[in-house]
């Protein structure tokens, strides 16, 4: 989850300052850059249990080992809860879940070079801690009462209102990791037609990346139970909304969906006032009654759209938000699939044509089934495994054709391998997982924490 914003602390004065900030984000396809974030479970080696915040085997601890390799540390009070550098941010989600928000770069070599960088820098003071970190979609063996929660105030705010929306919010906040890919767009007509195709394909990459088929040490019926748990948080922030997929879709139709989305807090003098429930629109207008006359500034608009979570989110930049989290491998596949369906004109035509005709409710029940079954699930008389090598085979086309070199390669398609290894076994990650569970594993988790470990 995000922090502070750096944005304008100037008072807002009306919606169409809300539109143009994210109409602001637009940029020529010179200047689109590549942003990957992910995040992973921390343990103790000794007993697989997550890593509290204190103790010399804490994310504290964690957080202080890496300011050796220049990091720069952000308090919230006395408590290290992120840190910066040279444009990448090391933060926290609620459950200790570790996430590095890379940089913007040119390309996929670059990204990718740095997830390396820091997973390296990770494992070495993981080393003498004597804790791991895991790299799976679901935290597989410990309950939600035995995940200790960070201490960042706005998590005690997203914690208490919660409950009140979903029966599974705090399990999301605290049991769940992810990796995303955050990229540009060049005008209001560009951000539309990629916020369709991502929003139409997202329960596909959803499959394709499919990794958390346990809970509480035991298979639960589920391939992505990450992606389940979304669909019973908030029904307000979370999902598929489906005005996107609507001709009138534009910034202003993005601003109008997000004034209704009730607040979490507002943050003053840093520090997070609860304002859980209330309305932006009416804290526009002056007469939140959280704080009464008082105005947002441009800074509360961005932290209020890190309070949406739909599986593909428009702040000044577009966010694919439906995947798992995985092994370093795919961690560079996620950015690889989105850049080559999204940055390159033709595949984007390609995408575009691949789910046309897909309405909103069925894209909206795909991705209900996909948590479930899968490449078993489908849509448009087409099955999951099909529409995705489809896919997959468009964005490779389209890496290709951006033609980005590396230091040994002549484009970027390399990093679609572990992708393209799932599809030629039709089956999913999780699946494999669940294979691995009845056989060597002896119906136990516990090998996942040294398998799937960074």
């Amino acid at each position: 989850m995000s922090g502070p914003s750096k944005a304008s602390q100037e008072p807002v004065e009306n919606r169409r300052a809300l539109v143009a900030h994210l109409e602001s984000g637009c940029k020529p396809p010179s200047a689109w850059r590549i942003g990957t974030e992910h995040e992973k479970f921390g343990f103790r080696l000794d007993d697989l249990r997550p890593l509290p915040y204190d103790g010399p085997a804490g994310i504290r601890a964690m957080l202080e080992g890496l300011t050796r390799f220049g990091w720069k540390p952000f308090y919230e009070g006395d408590n290290v809860i992120a840190l910066s550098f040279e444009g990448q941010a090391v933060s926290l989600e609620p459950g200790g879940q570790f996430e590095l928000s890379g940089a913007p770069v040119e390309n996929l070599h670059q990204t990718c070079n740095e997830l390396n960088t820091h997973l390296a820098q990770v494992s070495d003071v993981a080393k003498e801690l004597g804790v791991g970190f895991l790299g799976l979609g679901m935290q597989p063996k410990w309950r939600r009462d035995e995940i200790p929660w960070m201490p960042k105030g706005r998590y005690k705010v997203m914690g208490r209102y919660m409950p009140l929306k979903g029966s599974l919010g705090l399990d999301m906040m605290t049991r769940t990791c992810t990796v995303q890919v955050n990229l540009d767009h060049q005008s209001e007509a560009d951000m539309v037609r990629k916020m369709q195709v991502g929003m139409a394909l997202q329960p596909i990459a959803t499959a394709l990346f499919a990794n958390s088929p346990f809970v509480e040490g035991k298979p639960c019926g589920y391939l992505s139970y990450r992606s389940h748990i979304w669909t019973d948080t908030d029904p307000d922030r979370c999902g598929i909304p489906a005005f996107v997929f609507d001709a009138s879709m534009s910034f202003e139709h993005y601003v109008d969906y997000a004034l209704e989305v009730p607040m979490y807090f507002v943050m003053r003098d840093g520090k997070y006032i609860d304002v859980a429930g209330q309305s932006f629109r009416d804290f526009l207008a002056g007469k939140l009654p959280g704080l009464p006359g008082v105005r947002p500034t441009l800074a509360d608009w961005d932290d209020h759209l890190t309070t949406l979570f739909p599986e593909v989110r428009l702040k000044r930049y577009i966010e694919m938000r439906g995947a798992d989290g995985g092994p370093w491998r795919r961690l560079c596949a996620l950015p690889a699939l989105w850049t080559g369906l999204l940055y390159d004109s033709v595949a984007l035509d390609e995408a575009q044509q691949l789910c046309k005709g897909w309405s909103a409710d069925a894209v909206i029940k795909l991705r209900a089934k996909v948590a479930r079954l899968g490449f078993n699930a489908g849509i448009g008389g087409r099955g999951g495994l099909e529409i995705a090598r489809d896919m997959v085979a468009i964005a490779k086309r389209g890496l290709a054709r951006r033609a980005c070199k590396g230091k040994i390669s002549a484009d970027e398609t390399e990093y679609l391998a572990p992708l393209e290894e799932i599809l030629a076994t039709g089956r999913t990650a999780a699946e494999a997982l669940l294979d691995a569970y009845e056989t060597r594993w002896n119906r136990s988790v516990d090998p996942v924490f040294k398998e799937f470990a960074y």
